[in-house]
Formats: C-alpha cells, structure tokens, sequence
C-alpha cells in the first residue's frame, strides 16, 4: 500500500522519534579539527617563465605609532581601521619570487633566517621551497634588493654555511659597503650590520656587484631606488614580453605607504629620499601599467598599481589555480 505523507507530518515524526532514530540510530560524528594549513607557495606564469612565490612567514610590526611617521597617528589608525586592519599591529608579509627562466633559477631576497628578531612567525623560507618542490642547490642566482635583516638572513643556516651552495649572489656594491661596515658596530645599527656580516660574508667571494639600469641577469634589470637604504634596488623581471616589477621595499604596505606615499618609515636610512623615490617610481609604474610583485604586501603579494588624487592604490591580482 502507498502512503501520501506531507511534508509536516515527515517533521513531526523527526521530532517524535529524534535525530538519531531517523538515521537508523546513530548520530552524525563530527569531524576532528585539522589543526593545518595550505603550504606556503604559489605559482604562475610570466611570459615563458615560470614563477614560484614562497614565504618567510608573517612579519609583525606592532602598533604603527613611531613606525609610519608624517601623518597623525590617530589618522594612521583609520586609515588600518577603514581597510578592516588592525590598527594596534601592522603585519608585513615577506614574498620572495623565484623565477624559472628555462635557464636559469632566481630567487629575490632571502627573509629572516634564523634571527628572531620579529617573532616567531618568520624564518620558514626554506620549509616553503621545499613545500614547493624547489631544492637549495638548485638555486642559480640570489638576487637581493638590500642587506636589511629580513632580506638577507636567509642566506646561511643555523651552522652559518650557506644555503645555496651552487648560487651567486647579486647585490648594490653601495650596500653591501654600508651594512657591512665594521666601523658601524659602536653605534644604533649594530644588530643589523651584525646580521649583515653574518649572511653577507661567508658569500663575499660569490657577490656580484649591480648597477643602475644594467640587466644583469637573464630578464632581470636593476633600478636604483635608493632611500630606504642607501642601494636600494627594485628590479623589472621580463618574459616573452610579459614584465613585472619586483618592488623590495620600495613600499612596505599597501595602505599606509600607497595611499599616502609621503608618509615616512622610521627604517628608512633616509626617510625623505625614500618617499620621493617611492613617489617617483610608482609613478612610473602606474603610468605604464607595470604589474608589481611585493616583498610585503599581504600574500602572495602580485598585483597592479593604480595612480589616485593624492596617492596610489593597490589591487591585488586573483590567484590563478591553472597553470
């Protein structure tokens, strides 16, 4: 015999004979919490080059008083509010690309290290590379933007030995000469020349210098951005004729130094040269529609500069899944 039975009476049996009767007397289990998260690299295609991001971990600033000086800091603070950031701790990323030319494999700056200096968050390039597939001695070229801590302390390993034994490093002679400089030891920067010399100097006799304007690699091409440090480099990656630009630390957020590209970083060597190079060459790649790659915006860091009436604006490329 066939029964029609409505919708509320299918309810009002549930009800009566409960959950676990209805399924045949067993409750749904519930799952376990993972506890994990993805790896730590993305991949995409420029040109007929192949680019693989892999991070350091966050970087974590603390609060943006003292740190981003210039403007108010109770106008700092709306402008992380206003962007759903939180305004008592600025948190950096540290993307590094390593690009696969065919010929050649290049990473761009090396992260923290070992130095803790910021937190426990920073220091897991390596584990990301390896999540990616890509092996330390398989890197052919390290190419640095400037010998701040949290972009050469990658370079060697807790045993102080490098880390990319079959590399050559590429660096601006000016900062190499000025993180170095033993004569600096006495003063405020000791614990960045200190790190400098660590990474720096078991690769001196792998270093070669860049200069402005030079394509010293396959694709790769210098561009003098100094201010943030004294040889600052940001650098124009080119593919089959598909570009873009790896900024470095040309601009460290994406809020507070776009919107208000004048506003000063308490890191920079020269504060005010920093915003004017900053200004200069965001210009320059808005105007021709350059995309960007950066150190530090939020992962993976690719994206598009667009100009605005008093400053610029960032806008994060969508990750691409295909290949």
């Amino acid at each position: 015999m066939i029964t029609n039975v409505s919708r509320r009476s299918l309810l009002s049996l549930g009800a009566g004979l409960g959950a676990s009767a209805m399924l045949g007397g067993s409750a749904l289990a519930r799952a376990p919490k993972l506890g994990t998260q993805t790896p730590y690299w993305h991949r995409f295609v420029l040109g007929d080059a192949e680019v693989t991001v892999v991070s350091d971990g966050p970087l974590p600033l603390g609060p943006p008083k003292g740190t981003f000086i210039g403007v108010p800091d109770e106008e700092v603070k709306k402008m992380l509010t206003d962007n759903f950031l939180s305004p008592d701790n600025v948190v950096l990323e540290q993307n590094s690309p390593i690009v696969n030319n065919g010929d050649k494999l290049i990473l761009f700056d090396t992260g923290m290290g070992t130095s803790k200096a910021f937190g426990p968050t920073t220091g897991r390039q390596q584990k990301s590379m390896a999540e990616a597939g890509i092996k330390p001695g398989d890197i052919d070229a390290v190419v640095l933007s400037h010998a701040h801590i949290d972009h050469i302390g990658g370079i060697v390993g807790a045993d102080d030995k490098p880390l990319f034994p079959n590399a050559q490093y590429y660096i601006a002679q000016s900062d190499f000469d000025f993180w170095t400089d033993e004569g600096k030891l006495g003063g405020p920067l000791k614990d960045f020349i200190l790190h400098a010399r660590k990474n720096l100097m078991p690769v001196r006799d792998r270093l070669v210098f860049i200069k402005d304007g030079q394509e010293f690699l396959p694709g790769v091409q210098a561009l003098a951005a100094p201010g943030h440090t004294v040889g600052h480099t940001i650098f124009m990656v080119t593919s089959a004729g598909k570009s873009f630009a790896f900024l470095g630390d040309l601009t460290h957020h994406a809020i507070l130094l776009l919107e208000k590209p004048r506003m000063e970083f308490s890191y920079d060597t020269d504060p005010k040269q920093a915003a004017a190079t900053r200004v200069r060459l965001l210009d320059m790649i808005a105007a021709n529609k350059i995309p960007v790659m950066s150190y530090h915006y939020a992962w993976p860091g690719y994206g598009h500069i667009g100009k605005t009436a008093e400053g610029f604006h960032y806008y994060p490329e969508p990750m691409n899944m295909q290949l």
